[in-house]
């Protein structure tokens, strides 16, 4: 398993940040900050969507790749 790439990151870390607006505005009353909050968490959750996608792009393409160098070298004993 790999690491996450910088979308899931920073996709996550938005999510995160929204959630905590959404919350203080929620709290505060100020429905512009809450709103904010909303549209920010909506945001990271897109980012983190298209790195989870990436990442499971680069591991079908790593497995691809694996297979390739398992068949050459049974082909090459």
């Amino acid at each position: 398993m790999s690491i996450f790439n910088r979308d899931e990151a920073e996709g996550k870390w938005e999510k995160t940040k929204g959630t905590v607006k959404d919350k203080a505005g929620e709290v505060t009353g100020d429905r512009d900050m809450e709103s904010e909050g909303e549209r920010q968490r909506a945001a990271g959750e897109t980012q983190e969507s298209w790195g989870k996608f990436k990442h499971g792009v680069s591991d079908a393409v790593d497995s691809v790749g694996d297979a390739i160098s398992d068949a050459g070298k049974r082909i090459n004993k």
